[in-house]
């Protein structure tokens, strides 16, 4: 109650002045809801149980959640209201006024010499026009080349497979075939991920779990929801096993493939395809090991990932 009268107080009349304000109020009000969540950590104690670190860890999540909702709801009544008037005109003009000196700035270097040699001295003129031209040619083949190497190159290394721990996982409010997880994959906070597995693992099952997640897939929603990651799985048309990593892998631990070096890409493009073009040849072997092109997934110093029962079978 406090969080909805304090956001919704009016002290302004002017639009633009209530918006700022209530912005503020809102990032003091998750400031402190992150003191108090600090409060919290403080305070537990060393024999506290996983399953309330578990519950804290969650609570913070929807609080974060609950927040950015109140404050989208707060900006689409004053937009209601009138504000909406007011502020879109603002914001287009200011991104006009930003696109538009990169297109009157980038011609003017090339306008002013060519319009002022001609006065000056012709034959310069030419000469310089001459000299910048060929390197312009040079360097849009250079460019070509790297960017077809790029996209050649589709190979098992551009994901990034890293070794995870599911830390919570409930039934998504509006799926009865969805989990939605907690996920630790060695970053400062858990990633949220929806997982479509309701109907092949229990969800005691799911709890407190190590898996593999594939962590550079762009972020999608899924039944309002956004999924930030996918949990890997051994897959046929009647069975699904999450693939479980070596004993001592601890979640942030990268899977590689010995003969597919290099780095992964920052976000999979969609446009490209590329997990379209790696998955097929994902599958376990005939001792339920995970590989890809026959390479196993291995975590370096720990061993490789495998499914519990499911041989030969795809991997997704």
């Amino acid at each position: 109650m406090f969080v909805a009268r304090s956001l919704f107080k009016m002290s302004s009349s002017n639009p633009l002045v209530r918006l700022e304000q209530r912005a503020a109020e809102a990032d003091q009000i998750i400031e402190y809801l992150k003191q108090q969540v600090q409060l919290l950590k403080e305070k537990a104690s060393i024999q506290a149980s996983v399953r309330e670190e578990k519950k804290l860890l969650v609570e913070n999540a929807k609080l974060k959640q609950d927040i950015e909702d109140l404050k989208k709801q707060l900006l689409d009544k004053e937009k209601k209201r009138g504000v909406r008037d007011v502020a879109m005109p603002s914001v287009e003009v200011s991104e006009k006024s930003h696109a538009t000196p990169p297109q009157s700035g980038g011609p003017a270097p090339c306008v002013t010499p060519a319009a002022a040699a001609p006065v000056q001295s012709p034959p310069p003129k030419d000469d310089s026009h001459n000299k910048k031209k060929p390197e312009k040619k040079e360097k849009k083949p250079q460019q070509m080349a790297t960017a077809g190497q790029d996209e050649a190159k589709v190979d098992v290394s551009r994901l990034d497979l890293r070794v995870g721990r599911i830390i919570t996982a409930e039934k998504h409010p509006d799926a009865d075939s969805l989990y939605v997880e907690q996920v630790d994959v060695g970053e400062a906070s858990p990633r949220t991920v929806v997982s479509g597995l309701v109907k092949h693992v229990p969800l005691d099952q799911m709890q407190n779990r190590m898996a593999i997640l594939l962590c550079n897939l762009k972020p999608a929603k899924m039944r309002g929801v956004t999924s930030q990651a996918m949990v890997m799985c051994a897959s046929s048309p009647d069975l699904v096993e999450i693939l479980d990593p070596p004993n001592g892998a601890v979640p942030g631990e990268r899977v590689t493939f010995q003969g597919f070096s290099g780095e992964p890409d920052k976000e999979l493009n969609p446009k490209k395809k590329v997990w379209e073009q790696i998955q097929p040849d994902l599958r376990t072997d005939g001792d339920c090991v995970a590989t890809y092109k026959g390479a196993p997934f291995e975590v370096v110093g720990k061993g490789a990932c495998r499914a519990q029962t499911m041989s030969n079978s795809g991997i997704k």
